[in-house]
C-alpha cells in the first residue's frame, strides 16, 4: 500500500469553493481502480492549506492509472488549479516503515 501526501495551499478566502469543489470531483477519484481510501485535512495554524491523503494499492495506480485518465483531466478541471491553488500543489508518495500499533494490552 502506498500513501500520496499532496499540499494544497488554497488561495485564501477561496477555500468555501474549495471544498464545494472538492466535494463534487471526488467520485473521479474514488472511482479508481487501485484506491483505497483518502483524508482531506485542513491546516490548524493556517486555514488555507490543506493535506490530501490518498492510500493507493500500488503508486502506478494513482501515477499512471489516474494522471493518465479521462477522470483526471475531469478532476483537474473541476479543481481549477489555476484558480484555487498558489503555488501548485506538490505531491509525494510514502510506504510504511514501521507496521502500525496493535490494540492496547488487555484488548
Amino acid at each position: 500500500m502506498v500513501l500520496a501526501l499532496a499540499l494544497l495551499p488554497i488561495r485564501p478566502g477561496q477555500t468555501a469553493e474549495f471544498e464545494a469543489a472538492f466535494t463534487a470531483a471526488l467520485p473521479l477519484l474514488t472511482g479508481t481502480q487501485g484506491y483505497i481510501r483518502h483524508e482531506l485535512q485542513r491546516g490548524v495554524e493556517e486555514d488555507h492549506r490543506y493535506a490530501l491523503l490518498v492510500w493507493w494499492n500500488t503508486v502506478e495506480d494513482h501515477t499512471v492509472g489516474f494522471r493518465h485518465s479521462s477522470e483526471y483531466e475531469l478532476w483537474r478541471t473541476q479543481l481549477l488549479p489555476f484558480y484555487f491553488y498558489d503555488p501548485f500543489p506538490t505531491v509525494e508518495h510514502f510506504v510504511d516503515v514501521l507496521p502500525p500499533p496493535g490494540p492496547p494490552d488487555g484488548v
